[in-house]
């Protein structure tokens, strides 16, 4: 995805709808991606007032999406038969997203503590997760 992408369908679709909803406590968490780290991104992000959570370098562990990415990968890649066209693809990734068992997630937020504790112990540098 390019920063320009980011900027015209991420931010200005949704990320500044939510923010517009939530008010001034409102506080984008992205990661440290080119396209969300460019300048066009970062004065877009000022000229809304929208707030980005600081981000250690080399934490994707923290970011639970991350965590739901990986599990969503690992439903569609065990999906008998495999996709094998791109209307397959979609729909597999339709189906697996809305069936992810809700205590997997769950777990995954309850960790986030625990996760935090370790990224500041070893410095913002990767943890087990």
């Amino acid at each position: 995805m390019t920063s320009q992408i980011y900027q015209d369908v991420i931010l200005e679709q949704y990320v500044r709808l939510f923010r517009g909803a939530i008010g001034a406590q409102f506080v984008l968490m992205d990661d440290n991606g080119c396209a969300h780290r460019a300048n066009i991104v970062s004065e877009c992000l000022q000229s809304e007032d929208i707030t980005r959570m600081d981000w250690p370098a080399f934490s994707l562990d923290l970011n639970p999406v991350e965590h739901v990415w990986d599990m969503l990968a690992q439903r569609v890649a065990a999906c008998q038969p495999p996709p094998t066209c791109l209307q397959e693809l979609r729909r597999a990734l339709l189906f697996e997203w809305c069936n992810i068992p809700q205590d997997q997630i769950n777990n995954l937020m309850l960790s986030m503590a625990r996760r935090c504790t370790d990224c500041i112990a070893l410095s913002g540098r990767h943890t087990m997760y």
